[in-house]
Order: C-alpha cells, then sequence, then structure tokens
C-alpha cells in the first residue's frame, strides 16, 4: 500500500502541479505588470501616485464582487471549465490595458480585469482539495505558488526588454501589457483539454490508483463531517472563518503593496535605468522562491499550520518596518526587501490549509472564496494607501511602515484562530496510507 500510495501522490502531482504552476504564472504577471509599466506609464500619461494606486488596486474591488459564486463554481460544476473561460476572457481584458489613455480608462480596465478573473486563484484551492490528501496539499499548493516570485523573476527582464520597444508608434510600456495578455488566452484554450475535474475521471491514472486516491478523499471528508458538518451559511459565518478573512486582507495588503510599488521604490532609491530597475526589483522574489517550498513542506511534515503562518508574516513584516530607517541606501533596502519577501510570500501556501482544515465541499469552497475575495480586497488599499501616503510624504517610508503593520496584524489574527482546529492533522485514514 506504501508503494501504491507514493506512486499515485507522485503521477498526480507531475500531472497537475506543473501545469498549474504555468497558469498561476500567467495570471500573476497580468496581475502586476502594471507596476513596471508604471515607470514610463505615469510620466506620459501624467499620472499622479495616487491615481496609479486607485489603478492597480481597483483590480481587486472586481475581483471581490464575484469572487465566492465564481469559486463554488469549481467545486459544484467544473474546474477545467470554468478556468479556462477565466483565463480567455482575461486574457483578453489584460491586453486591452494597453490601450488606455486617461485615469478613468484605466480604472474601467482595471475593474473589469478583476471581474474576468475572480475566481481564478480561490478555485486552484479548491482543486487541489479534489486530488491531494490535506497532509500533502501545503507542499502542492507551496510548488504551484512559487509561481509569485518566479514569475517576478520573469517578468522583470521581459518587462525590462518590453519597455525599451516602440512598435507601430506605441510605447514599450503598452506593448508589455498587450503581449502579457496573449499566453493567458492560449493556455485557457489548452486548460479545457488538458485539466480532468475528478480523480473518478482520470484515465491517466491505473485503476487502483484512482480507488485509493478517492478513497484517501472520501475518508477526509466524512471524517471532518463527523467532526462538525457546517452549511455554506454558517460556515461564512463562522468566527475562525471571519479571523482568516481578516488575516488574509492584512497579509494581501502588505504583500500587493509592495509588489505594485517596488519598481518604483528601486527607481526612486536607485536612479537607474528601466531595465536596471526591473532587474534589481527581481531580487526579493528569487529569494521568496525556496522559503515558499520549504514553508510548506515544513508544514506537512509536522502538520502544523497556525504558527507556520503568522511566524512568517510577523517577520515579514517586523522587517518591512525595519526597511524604513534604510531608505537612502540601495544595497541595505534590497537586503531587507530580500528577508522580508522571503518570510511574507512563504505565509500563503499554509495559510490556505487553515479553512480546509475544518470544512468540506460546497462550505469549504464558498469560505475560501470570501476568504480571497475580502483578502484581496488588500490588493487596493496596499497599492492605494502607498500612493497616498506618497504623494502627501514625498517618500515611501511612511507607506512601507504602513505594510509591514498589516503584515503583523495579520499573524496575530492567524494565532487568534482555535488552535484544536486549525493544528489538527487530518489523517484519520493513517493506517492506509504511505
Amino acid at each position: 500500500m506504501n508503494e501504491l500510495a507514493e506512486r499515485t501522490r507522485r503521477k498526480i502531482t507531475r500531472r497537475l502541479v506543473p501545469f498549474l504552476f504555468i497558469l498561476y504564472i500567467i495570471s500573476y504577471l497580468d496581475r502586476v505588470n502594471l507596476g513596471y509599466a508604471s515607470l514610463n506609464m505615469t510620466r506620459e500619461l501624467n499620472f499622479s501616485n495616487e491615481i496609479f494606486g486607485i489603478g492597480a488596486g481597483i483590480f481587486f474591488v472586481g475581483y471581490f464582487l464575484i469572487e465566492i459564486p465564481a469559486t463554488v463554481l469549481v467545486e459544484v460544476w467544473s474546474a477545467r471549465k470554468w478556468i479556462a473561460r477565466i483565463m480567455i476572457t482575461w486574457g483578453v481584458l489584460a491586453s486591452m490595458t494597453g490601450l488606455v489613455h486617461s485615469a478613468r480608462e484605466l480604472y474601467w480596465a482595471r475593474f473589469f480585469l478583476g471581474l474576468a478573473e475572480a475566481g481564478f486563484f480561490p478555485g486552484m484551492i479548491v482543486y487541489l482539495t479534489h486530488w491531494f490528501r490535506a497532509k500533502d496539499r501545503a507542499r502542492a499548493v507551496a510548488l504551484f505558488m512559487t509561481a509569485i516570485p518566479i514569475s517576478q523573476l520573469i517578468g522583470a527582464p521581459v518587462s525590462g526588454l518590453l519597455m525599451r520597444v516602440n512598435w507601430m508608434g506605441l510605447s514599450g510600456w503598452r506593448w508589455l501589457l498587450i503581449l502579457e495578455g496573449v499566453p493567458a488566452v492560449v493556455f485557457g484554450v489548452v486548460t479545457i483539454f488538458y485539466l480532468t475535474d475528478w480523480p473518478n475521471e482520470a484515465h491517466w491514472l491505473q485503476p487502483d490508483e484512482r480507488d485509493w486516491i478517492m478513497g484517501e478523499l472520501e475518508r477526509e471528508k466524512q471524517a471532518k463531517k463527523a467532526v462538525k458538518a457546517l452549511t455554506v451559511w454558517k460556515a461564512l459565518r463562522d468566527p475562525d472563518v471571519l479571523k482568516l478573512t481578516l488575516a488574509a486582507f492584512c497579509g494581501l495588503t502588505s504583500i500587493y503593496g509592495f509588489g505594485f510599488w517596488l519598481p518604483k521604490i528601486v527607481q526612486r532609491l536607485s536612479g537607474l535605468s528601466v531595465l536596471q530597475v526591473t532587474l534589481i526589483a527581481g531580487i526579493p522574489y528569487l529569494a521568496a522562491f525556496p522559503a515558499m517550498v520549504w514553508n510548506g513542506w515544513h508544514s506537512d511534515k509536522t502538520g502544523e499550520r497556525r504558527w507556520h503562518t503568522a511566524l512568517a508574516l510577523a517577520f515579514g513584516g517586523v522587517l518591512l518596518v525595519a526597511s524604513a530607517a534604510f531608505s537612502g541606501s540601495l544595497v541595505i533596502s534590497i537586503l531587507l526587501f530580500s528577508l522580508a519577501a522571503m518570510c511574507a510570500h512563504s505565509y500563503i501556501p499554509v495559510f490556505w490549509q487553515l479553512p480546509t482544515s475544518f470544512l468540506t465541499e460546497a462550505a469549504a469552497a464558498a469560505c475560501i472564496g470570501m476568504i480571497n475575495s475580502f483578502g484581496n480586497l488588500g490588493g487596493f488599499a496596499g497599492p492605494y494607501v502607498i500612493g497616498y501616503l506618497t504623494d502627501r510624504t514625498k517618500g515611501y517610508g511612511a507607506g512601507i511602515i504602513y505594510l509591514g503593520f498589516m503584515a503583523i496584524a495579520g499573524a496575530a489574527l492567524v494565532l487568534s484562530v482555535s488552535a484544536a482546529r486549525s493544528g489538527r492533522r487530518e489523517d484519520s485514514a493513517e493506517g492506509s496510507n504511505a
């Protein structure tokens, strides 16, 4: 049975995780490439820091509005069809963002892009619950979510090069936005044919492998129902779900505020060319990659979730606050930013195991959608507040301190979640697994 378990886990991981990894790279590039485009866009269109902050963040307002029903559709309808629809739609809208000429056009383009992408990330989290046991899930999530730092590493040099072109009379920043929407459309079509919704439909698994993973997941589902069966409505009002929702808002405020503004911060600190700035801005994400994988692996190994999440967030926040004291030194700032990125990004894959540790089926999907939708409002708050504070203080220090304290607040909220729920190892069917 150990050999069967290992063979099945390995086959599922190799089949699904690399593809989801590519999809998330494309998604994250289309979310944050505006940060690189801003190096020239704000000057060409005469946008203030506050206008850019609103444009960057309003994406998440659209995202928020239909996130919960969009996520539930992954559970009750078809993950591959819904994820494919999301990608094709957002790819088209992402490219159209490169054609804006005014603040109002930027706001509408980003708002509709958020509507189009709603349900993508939480849908992927729900999709992984169809294929991985709880004790294996943080590693799987960490592997595909390393797409966040990798997308920044890829996006930095590519964005820097595209910013230098001037085809058909259009500025480089426009081509950056137009061209980086194309892969979403292409892979959206591929998704329909490549992904499989459920293990019982997986012809690429042997019959005994399908039976094993379906049996394991069914045992987990029954174990969670035995502990506490929550309806969707009760789950959405559950105190621990509400705490996780606030924690997600705080954590994503910090991450997205940092991600969108890092190129502008490096530009001010260094005075270097656009290409050099984009390359330097990729350094913190290079550091974040191994930290995400290690934290997910160690959390699965120990079965502990809360402290792996909270400590990562807290240390990331402290390092961001500390970096404000060295705003005059590019080298020290990048070092502290890199350490902060290692910590802050490594909380994400473990955090998403907390709601699935005590919720199942439609209740889990709805709560993941709610946590992510409200949490992603932090993607509006972070960029906007930094833009607002920067225009008024003429420096980035106050905004960075704000991001640091939001991360620390998120850590405190995670620790307030019931330890009995979040720390419970969900391997009640241990007798049959590896």
